[in-house]
This record gives C-alpha cells, sequence and structure tokens, in this order.
C-alpha cells in the first residue's frame, strides 16, 4: 500500500519539483486524498472520461482497481463516478524548472568527467 502511494503521488510530486506541498500528508501540504478501491473494475473509454477530447489511447482496455472518492481543498469533490468540482476552483502550483536534486546529478557528472592529465 505504502509503495503504491510512493510510485503514484509522492514520486510524481518529486519528479514535478511540488513535494512536499503535494504528494505528502503533512502540516502545509494540500495535497488531494483519494480512496482507492482495489476490487473496482472498469473499461476505459473516451465516452466516459472527464476530459475534453475524444479519443483515448486505452479505449477498451479493462484495468482493475480505482478511486471511489477523491477530497480536495476539504470538499468531497469525487464520489462514486460523481465528478463535483466547481469550475475556477483549481489553483495554480508554482514551481521551480528543476528540482534540487539536478544539482547532485550536476555535480556527478562533473566528477566522472574525464580530465587530462599533466606531463613533464
Amino acid at each position: 500500500m505504502n509503495e503504491f502511494v510512493r510510485v503514484t503521488s509522492t514520486n510524481a510530486a518529486q519528479i514535478f519539483n511540488i513535494y512536499p506541498r503535494k504528494g505528502s500528508i503533512s502540516v502545509g501540504a494540500d495535497a488531494d486524498l483519494v480512496v482507492w478501491d482495489p476490487s473496482a473494475s472498469k473499461t476505459i473509454s473516451a465516452k466516459t472520461h472527464h476530459q475534453k477530447v475524444d479519443f483515448n489511447i486505452f479505449e477498451g482496455m479493462t484495468v482493475k482497481g480505482g478511486a471511489s472518492h477523491t477530497v480536495s481543498g476539504g470538499k468531497l469533490v469525487y464520489a462514486k463516478g460523481d465528478l463535483r468540482v466547481e469550475r475556477g476552483a483549481g489553483k495554480h502550483v508554482d514551481r521551480p524548472a528543476f528540482a534540487s536534486y539536478y544539482d547532485a546529478v550536476k555535480k556527478q557528472i562533473e566528477l566522472s568527467t574525464p580530465r587530462p592529465v599533466k606531463r613533464s
């Protein structure tokens, strides 16, 4: 269960450089809470998803597991197929272009770059 949360939430927030504001349930964070039903199943279709596009590359694929409820900003915004969001309720999340671990990667590259050896 913890690995599932890490892969679907925490890691994504870290990759997009918005952790711990997102992807963490902690003081000052504003992550959404999702109740996951591992026994749920559905067939993916552009006709039933909540997006403004008329196709889905996973059209017809049956998947197991799904969100049964979602809480965002302290409000129930999704419950068993019923989307209850208010237009304009979303918030822009500012994020720097590069997460802090890029500095470590840059240092590692610099250390492993071949250097000339002075010979006399």
